[in-house]
Order: structure tokens, then C-alpha cells, then sequence
């Protein structure tokens, strides 16, 4: 097959060379050891700096803005690692990169400690004269949540022996889970012969559209699971140990307090949309319910919430076809998003071929420094892949109308980037519901998944925010057991999928099986999707009633994300009040009229 060939059918092979012409060659080297160098310089004037007043301004500002520049550099170097170690995950010279960039990264944290020394306590009087300084213009934010950072700090020495401790403390469980988690195997018999089977291929295998060949991949798996629940279950004890302690000697009241932080994001909204969630839960649960009922089951089981309806269509795309259904979606609706994206392909910013030794899923990555985005998947020609690849050109699409920004006004969190990535995948939803030469079993398919993965966000997702916040609450007062952490799981589950699980469907070991839970970096890695998922949910309602004209009233809100928090943004571009469950309730209720249109396509299958 010709080199052209290969390209069509299985995708691209990104170019990587603004990064770096070679790994570590002597470009690479001389630019780590000028981040070293000047790290540690910086940490030094800051260390000797007192707090921020008149006779220390200008060389706080000094310092805030080659940090910042700083970082630029530090996350171009970390991108590109991060990106040969996904396109080449049997490289163990890219993982020992890897730990080597870490721990220039634990430097940063350092100085950023003295950097929060410095606000703290600072009177309003000082703080507003100095965030209006010409040299800080567009700062405002970033230094409005380190001050409010800066008040939930210990003192400066616990702080950095926290950071030091982190590295072979704190990390170190996540890192174990991820070394146990990854050398995990499952015995399991295909195609007549017993198999030892990678876990990375379990959850792809549970969602066999063949639902005999999920159970049997489910159950093989959690026996798998079920010795290692020990290991499991230390590392998830000693990972929110850890935070309470660090919690209580810092002086945070609750422990979604740094989740919320994060998440740009306050406790009223959070509850606000819970609440919406929990009072219209029946049309989540009718997808699910709609779905069983096609395939003569009492419900669907946890393992099964991935899998996709046994339809007669069984098409598969080129990477060509796929590339042309994303580009013609995104020109139809959104022209600049169309140009981008053809751009995008030309300069072979895509990861995209189909080969070994790639890491499984996908991301968008980029580089504040050179200001491009580089995006990874692997293209098997299933229609998932299709809007995979629709979801992370969102990505690219909010990181490429920021890059003007200076770079702490670019800092969006999990929330916000998700509004971009699900309001892509939109557009492409309806592309191909309005393309006839597409059949009509692939347009149902594309409505189950789109249906399907609103259930997971609103069922699964609030799963595992409820699990993990009661064991937050129960680890406050002593460690749980193995036995108790499946207690908890299948409560928590049993309650949120109500009738749409069937007795005896849970995953009492889901617990273990979900790397999310051992982020070290990010605690309560879940309920950031769901908002996301609404938030484009009520953009891509507001660009169906608006038309083209509600694009600029979009692009202002991601243009605001790197400098607002998620309630600035839906007041200031969707006159609309995230604190009120109604704001959420809408984005939900917005689904029933697909949820019916899908339940009378499967009725008319199954007549």
C-alpha cells in the first residue's frame, strides 16, 4: 500500500518540530537547564522578598511576569513529552522524562509558595494599586485568586516540605495504582482459548455490542480487580488522608473547597445543578430504560452503559471520510471553525494513524509558547472516532482564539474546556443527522450515543461525585475497607440509576477499576464533565434558536474562560444565573424531545 494510501485510511502522523528538531538533543538540553537555572534564581529573590507593599511592588511584579514566561516554556517543554510518550508509550526514555520534568515542576511549586506568602494578608488598598500596574494589564484575575489562595496556606517552610513530600509522598500512591493498575491482566477464553488480556483492553471489551461478551470481559476483569483491592484501597485511603490533613493545617473548611477552586466554580452552582440533576433524573433514566426495553432486558447493568445498540449498520469510515464528515460539519455551521480545522490538518497537527504502541484515548495538548495545539487519537474508522475527533478540535478551537491572551489570562479549568470540546461534537451531531447519504441505522447510532453519553454524564458522572463525597466524609473519621468501599459504590449506585439498573447490575469494584479516582493532582475529577456537558448543552440550544449570530456570543464566552469563573460567564454572555437550578433544569429538559424521538426509532426497530 502507497504512503498516500496509509494516510487515507489511517489517519495522520503529527509533526512535532516547532517543539523540538530531537528528543533531549542539545536544543532540548540547553533549554531545560535554562529553566533550572532561572527557576532557581527566581526562587531565591522571591525568598528573600517580604510581603507585597509599596517598597516591594516593583520586584514582585518583576518576578510575576518572568514566571510567567517562565511557564510558558516549562509547559512547551512538558507538552512534548507528554506528546511523544502518548504516540510512543513503550519508550521508557520518555516516561524518565517525564519524572525528570516533575521535579522541575516541584521547583515551581516552591516558588509559587513564597508567591502566596506575599498575598496574604495584603489590605485591599495594595492589592488594587498593584493589579492595576501597566506592566500586570490582564493579570487581574490570576492575581485575584492567588490572594484568595493565599489566605488558606500554612507557613512557608510546611509548604514547601509539603512540596517536597509530594514527589515520593502524596504522588507516590497515585503512582503505584497506575504502576498495579497497568501490569494488570485478565484471564478470559476468546475465541476458544484462554487468554491473558491487558486491562487497558477491558472496558472497550465490556462494551461488546454482543452483551454475553461484555458480562464474560466484566466479571473476567473483577476477579482481576478483586486481588489487588488491598493496594487499591491504601492508595484511595492514603490519597484523601492526605488531603484532609493538608486541609486541616491550611485552614479549608470542606474539602470540596480546592475542587471548587479549581473548577472556578462556587458550592451554590455545584448544589444548584445536583439539585436539577436529582429533580429531573427521569429523563436520564428513560434513555437507559428506552435502550432495555429495545433489547428485552429488565435495565442495563453498570458494565453495559458503554455499549452500543446491535443495529444492522455496521459502517466504518477512512480516516479521509471521517476527516470530510468533521470539516464539511464545521463549515456548514461555523465557518472559521472549518478553516481552522482544514489548517489544522495541513500543518499535520493531528496524531491520528492507526499503529502499535500507542497509548490508548485521546487529548488536545498545546503550547503557550509557540501558541499552536497539537491533538491525539487513534482513528479505527468507527463513528466514535469520528466525534472523538470533533470533540478534541473543540479543544483546539478555545486554546487557538486565546493564544492572543497573555498566558495567565489563557489558565481555563476542566469545567469551562469541556463547554468547547461537547458544543464541537454538536455541530458534528448535526452534520451528519442532516446528511443523506449517510444511512439512517448510522443516524441512529450517532442519536444512542449522544443519548448514551448524556446519561453517563448526568447517571455516572453524579455516581461517582456522590460516592466519592461520602467517602471523603467517611475518611474524615478513619479509613475504609475494602468491604466498605463496594458498600458504598453499590449504594451510591443503586440510588442514582434507580429503576434504569436492573437487581444485581452493579459494579461493587468500581471503585478500583476508575483511575480517576487516583488523580493525585485533581481531586474529584468528575463533576467538571457534567458542567461542561450542560453548559454546551445550553450554547448549542442558544446557536439553534439564534443562528450564525450567536457564534460571536460564544466566542466571547470562551475568549472570557481564562479570566471569569463559571457563573461570570453564563451572567455576563447568557444573562442567565448558574446559582438557580432552573439554569441547569433547562439544558437537561432540553433532551426529552430526543429522548422521545429515540424511544419511537427503537419501538418501530423492534415492531
Amino acid at each position: 500500500m502507497s504512503d498516500a494510501a496509509m494516510q487515507q485510511n489511517q489517519g495522520l502522523v503529527w509533526d512535532l518540530d516547532s517543539y523540538f528538531k530531537e528528543f533531549n538533543g542539545p536544543e532540548m538540553l540547553a533549554f531545560k537547564d535554562t529553566l533550572r537555572s532561572e527557576m532557581a534564581q527566581m526562587q531565591q529573590e522571591a525568598a528573600a522578598l517580604g510581603q507585597l507593599g509599596s517598597e516591594t511592588a516593583d520586584a514582585w511584579a518583576g518576578l510575576l511576569v518572568r514566571s510567567e514566561d517562565w511557564g510558558t516554556r516549562f509547559y512547551h517543554v512538558s507538552s512534548y513529552v507528554g506528546c511523544l510518550s502518548a504516540a510512543d508509550a513503550r519508550n521508557a526514555a520518555y516516561t524518565s522524562e517525564q519524572a525528570v520534568l516533575s521535579l522541575i515542576g516541584a521547583e515551581s511549586a516552591k516558588f509559587g509558595v513564597d508567591v502566596l506568602r506575599a498575598f496574604k494578608g495584603v489590605d485591599d488598598a495594595v492589592f488594587s494599586a498593584f493589579a492595576a500596574r501597566p506592566e500586570l494589564e490582564g493579570m487581574g484575575h490570576y492575581l485575584a485568586r492567588i490572594r484568595e489562595q493565599a489566605e488558606f496556606r500554612m507557613q512557608p517552610e510546611l509548604e514547601k516540605l509539603a512540596a517536597d513530600l509530594s514527589v515520593d509522598g502524596f504522588a507516590t500512591w497515585g503512582r503505584l495504582y497506575d504502576t498495579v493498575s497497568g501490569k494488570l491482566e485478565f484471564e478470559m477464553e476468546v475465541d476458544g482459548e484462554k487468554q491473558l488480556i491487558p486491562i487497558s483492553q477491558w472496558r472497550s471489551m465490556m462494551s461488546d455490542v454482543d452483551r454475553e461478551k461484555g458480562r464474560a470481559a466484566f466479571e473476567a476483569g473483577n476477579r482481576a480487580w478483586a486481588g489487588v483491592t488491598d493496594i487499591c484501597a491504601a492508595c484511595l485511603n492514603a490519597i484523601a488522608g492526605t488531603r484532609l490533613t493538608l486541609n486541616k493545617r491550611r485552614g479549608i473548611p470542606h474539602f470540596l473547597e480546592p475542587a471548587l477552586f479549581q473548577a472556578k466554580m462556587s458550592r451554590a452552582s455545584l448544589d444548584a445543578m445536583y439539585k436539577a440533576i436529582h429533580d429531573n433524573i427521569g429523563v436520564a433514566r428513560d434513555i437507559f430504560k428506552a435502550k432495555a426495553d429495545f433489547l428485552g432486558q429488565p435495565g442495563i447493568c453498570w458494565f453495559e452503559k458503554g455499549s452500543p445498540l446491535p443495529l444492522e449498520d455496521d459502517s466504518t469510515y477512512t480516516w479521509q471520510q471521517g476527516s470530510d464528515m468533521v470539516s464539511e460539519a464545521f463549515h456548514k455551521v461555523y465557518p472559521a471553525l472549518g478553516e481552522y480545522y482544514d489548517s489544522f490538518i495541513e500543518q499535520r497537527w493531528m496524531e491520528s494513524e492507526v499503529r502499535p504502541g500507542k497509548r490508548p484515548g485521546a487529548f488536545c495538548t498545546g503550547s503557550p509558547y509557540t501558541r499552536e495545539q497539537r491533538v491525539f487519537m487513534t482513528f479505527s474508522g468507527a463513528l466514535g472516532d469520528v466525534t472523538t475527533l470533533a470533540h478534541e478540535m473543540g479543544h483546539a478551537w478555545h486554546g487557538h482564539l486565546l493564544k492572543g491572551l497573555r498566558p495567565f489570562a489563557r489558565q481555563y479549568p476542566m469545567t469551562l474546556a469541556e463547554t468547547a470540546s461537547i458544543f464541537a461534537e454538536h455541530i458534528l451531531a448535526d452534520g451528519i443527522y442532516a446528511d443523506e447519504s449517510i444511512s439512517d441505522s448510522a443516524k441512529l447510532q450517532m442519536l444512542d450515543a449522544d443519548l448514551n453519553g448524556a446519561s453517563v454524564l448526568l447517571l455516572d458522572i453524579t455516581t461517582r461525585y456522590e460516592f466519592e463525597k461520602a467517602f471523603h466524609e467517611e475518611r474524615a473519621k478513619g479509613t475504609l475497607s475494602v468491604e466498605r468501599f463496594s458498600e458504598l459504590m453499590v449504594e451510591t449506585q443503586k440510588r442514582v440509576m434507580g429503576d434504569a439498573m436492573p437487581e444485581g447490575g452493579e459494579d461493587p469494584l468500581f471503585w478500583a477499576s476508575k483511575l480517576h479516582f487516583y488523580i493525585t493532582g485533581v481531586s474529584f475529577y468528575n463533576y467538571p464533565y457534567t458542567v461542561g456537558f450542560l453548559l454546551a448543552r445550553n450554547l448549542a440550544n442558544r446557536l439553534h434558536q439564534e443562528g450564525s449570530s450567536f457564534l460571536p456570543k460564544y466566542e466571547a464566552f470562551l475568549m472570557m474562560t481564562g479570566s471569569a469563573t463559571v457563573e461570570e460567564c453564563v451572567a455576563r454572555c447568557l444573562d442567565d444565573d448558574a446559582t438557580k437550578p432552573e439554569f441547569w433544569a433547562a439544558s437537561i429538559n432540553s433532551l426529552r424531545p430526543e429522548v422521545d424521538r429515540y424511544r419511537e426509532l427503537l419501538q418501530a426497530r423492534k415492531a
